[in-house]
């Protein structure tokens, strides 16, 4: 069926957009690579993109609606529909899917009573299964508004959401502290972060992600065990790298990893299933249907 044209932004809405599209339009010497950000500026005021950001972009930008919903539609980080406060995604992707993603996902689901890029009845979180972000040393990551939260477990994640809805503090593992979704967007269109002390939150890469750069530049390594034994010898067979049986001392040459220095939390991996069977991913319906 033919749609009615979008709805307009009220004035004042249209006005501050207008200004802030100004802004990033400044920043590029052609108007087309402001694409991007501004789908991330009209998802800032929405929550996500809506068929009347599509035609605010198409007409700051001087291109058809057509030609900005094929951009919208490509990147998972623009959404389709009304989503929360908090993008929760739990990572499913082959190694956090082996190490504990999928049994995340399913406590979560079961836990907050969605499915997959389902919303809570109280507005707060979205939750849905996501592809790999690039911590699988990490693994299972589970991100909040795309800040990473490593490590975790059912309990932790369940832990983490229940947080986030009754509206405590959380810090993730690495970056900035969190904020809303809409908040986030702005963020991801280029606008500063002007909390206090969030830039300088940001960090660098973790312990386990730098094991790789040391080795290359020949620096010498504790004897870690990266990855913990699941039973008392490693593959490979060294013996020095045995977890000691109880009641055996324990050699103190032999250097026990803290949580932040292992890969993952878990010593085995565990069972997967399909991510989501009963909510498939597939493409987003259009606004209305």
């Amino acid at each position: 069926m033919p749609q009615l044209p979008a709805t307009p932004y009220p004035a004042e809405v249209r006005a501050r957009l207008d200004a802030d599209a100004e802004e990033v339009l400044a920043r590029y010497p052609g108007s087309r690579s402001a694409l991007l950000p501004l789908l991330h500026l009209v998802q800032s005021e929405e929550g996500y993109v809506s068929r009347t950001g599509i035609a605010f972009c198409a007409e700051t930008l001087d291109l058809t609606t057509a030609e900005v919903t094929a951009v919208s539609t490509f990147y998972s980080m623009y959404r389709r529909r009304p989503s929360g406060d908090y993008q929760v995604g739990v990572c499913t992707n082959t190694l956090c899917a082996v190490m504990g993603g999928d049994a995340i996902f399913d406590t979560l689901k079961e836990h907050l009573g969605v499915g997959n890029n389902e919303t809570t009845e109280d507005g707060k979180v979205t939750l849905e299964h996501i592809e790999c972000n690039a911590a699988c040393d990490f693994a299972p990551v589970v991100m909040v508004n795309w800040e990473f939260f490593d490590n975790q477990t059912p309990e932790s994640a369940t832990q983490l959401v229940d947080d986030l809805i009754a509206g405590r503090t959380v810090e993730p593992t690495r970056g900035a502290p969190i904020c809303s979704y809409k908040d986030t967007a702005r963020i991801l269109a280029g606008f500063p972060d002007e909390r206090p002390g969030a830039v300088e939150a940001t960090g660098g890469a973790g312990p386990a992600s730098l094991v790789g750069l040391k080795l290359a530049k020949g620096e010498a390594l504790p004897k870690a065990r990266v990855v913990s034994p699941r039973a008392g010898q490693p593959e490979g067979g060294r013996p020095e790298d045995a977890r000691p049986q109880d009641g055996q001392p324990h050699d103190p040459q032999v250097h026990d990893p803290s949580p932040a220095e292992r890969l993952s939390s878990h010593d085995a991996p565990q069972q997967t299933s399909a991510s989501d069977p009963e909510h498939p991913a597939g493409p987003a319906a259009e606004e209305g249907e």
